[in-house]
């Protein structure tokens, strides 16, 4: 599905490939469900067999990584494991079950008139996905986008280019044997940061870019696309310990929030705690963490409750640490806690440990994230948790996805309009 570009000019090969992917899409647009599913069962099954070559390939991007000065976090997402390549081909197995969702009829109706018109989910057409550093999102990607029957064009970052054509491959050629148009999933076959650039001037032919990566690319994505942008921004992310939780849940929720994997987007970076549980509750969950190794950046009332506690500075409040740093502070009340996540966090995944139902449902109302959990770890902000299998991101937008993108989110509607000879006057 890819070539490595050499020769030709950087324009001309972006514009083939985007011509390339549209023409796939319209293909796509209407291609059978079983077809999707015969590819994604034979590519889960491939990728498999295809362990000991991607592993190899993997292999010579790790060992570049520290010459692209990747922190530890970051290396540890490039990285693949027989597990984690036989983690991909499950939840392409899991995106296999699911119900496709192109031709699902939203809503029905007849007018007073006669007129008979369907609302019918379509998909959007060409994706143009950009992301860093996480070969495993190949296939994930690649997966949901022509599961929702859409053409993907696949911009991995420099440091997994071995890996993700290494996964491609597999794809490619298992969607020959399978009856997918050609061009269904498309690698950027260059590392060139100038190709970004030239697919998002190409808004005729793409319909929305999706970047997934740190805050720079975002924001370069963002201010160059001609097409629509759905955005994921970091992932600063909070629970907040009110003053009626239990304290023993509240450690074990943090503890896995912050800890259970620390690279990741959903992973807890700030710590809340109610002034009238501090007294008790900050020992006990601090200690945990620091157990783990986590550094505790404290603001002047959280620090009295904390042993060997760094004084917090401003920065800390608005930061993505993906390592083990966590920032915490106290607060007066569940709206002090509001306030503090809505001006510092990320419009991510935040929670809240409660044992009344009022300071629950103020919370769930009043933080403005993709998703508030109630009594449960920021971890939980997955798609395959909620059920949607593999995700192609985490949407903080509000437009027009939000939270975990999975096939329904990489569709849209048409109106379909029947009558019998009607005329408007």
């Amino acid at each position: 599905m890819s070539a490595t570009v050499s020769t030709i000019d950087l324009p001309t090969y972006c514009r083939e490939t985007a011509i390339h992917a549209k023409r796939a899409s319209a293909e796509l647009a209407t291609l059978d469900t079983a077809i999707k599913n015969h590819w994604l069962t034979e590519s889960a099954s491939a990728l498999i067999d295809a362990t000991e070559t991607i592993l190899e390939a993997n292999e010579r991007d790790l060992a570049a990584a520290p010459g692209y000065g990747l922190t530890d976090a970051a290396i540890d997402r490039l990285r693949l494991t027989p597990q984690r390549i036989a983690s991909i081909a499950t939840a392409l197995r899991e995106i296999c079950a699911l119900t496709d969702p192109v031709g699902e009829v939203l809503d029905g109706f007849t007018r007073p008139g006669g007129l008979e018109i369907l609302k019918k989910r379509v998909p959007l057409g060409v994706v143009f996905f950009i992301y860093e550093s996480r070969p495993n999102v190949t296939a994930d990607a690649a997966a949901i986008c022509v599961k929702s029957g859409n053409a993907v064009i696949l911009r991995g970052g420099k440091e997994a280019i071995h890996s993700s054509q290494a996964i491609v491959d597999v794809l490619a050629d298992a969607a020959a044997r399978c009856g997918l148009p050609d061009h269904a999933v498309q690698l950027v076959a260059t590392t060139d940061r100038a190709a970004v650039g030239e697919f998002l001037s190409m808004g005729e032919l793409i319909d929305v870019a999706i970047p997934r990566g740190g805050e720079g690319l975002i924001r370069r994505v963002t201010a160059e696309a001609t097409m629509p942008v759905i955005k994921h921004y970091d992932g600063n992310c909070h629970v907040y310990v009110d003053e009626s939780a239990d304290v023993a849940m509240a450690a074990e929720i943090v503890h896995n929030a912050k800890c259970q994997r620390m690279g990741v987007c959903n992973a807890c970076e700030s710590l809340l705690v109610h002034q009238a549980i501090a007294a008790s509750a900050l020992p006990t969950i601090t200690k945990r963490l620091q157990a783990a190794g986590v550094e505790i950046r404290a603001d002047e009332r959280a620090a009295e409750w904390i042993d060997g506690a760094t004084p917090a500075t401003s920065e800390d409040w608005s930061t993505e640490y993906l390592g083990p740093i966590i920032s915490v502070a106290v607060v007066d009340s569940v709206g002090q806690a509001i306030d503090h996540i809505n001006r510092y966090g990320s419009h991510h995944s935040d929670a809240i440990v409660t044992s009344q139902l009022a300071a629950a449902d103020a919370f769930t109302a009043g933080v403005d994230s993709s998703a508030v959990m109630v009594n449960a770890s920021t971890r939980f902000n997955d798609g395959s948790v909620f059920g949607l299998g593999a995700e192609i991101g985490i949407s903080t937008d509000k437009f027009h996805a939000r939270g975990p993108c999975g096939l329904r989110e990489l569709t849209t509607y048409k109106y379909i309009v029947k009558g019998n000879g009607h005329i408007r006057t």
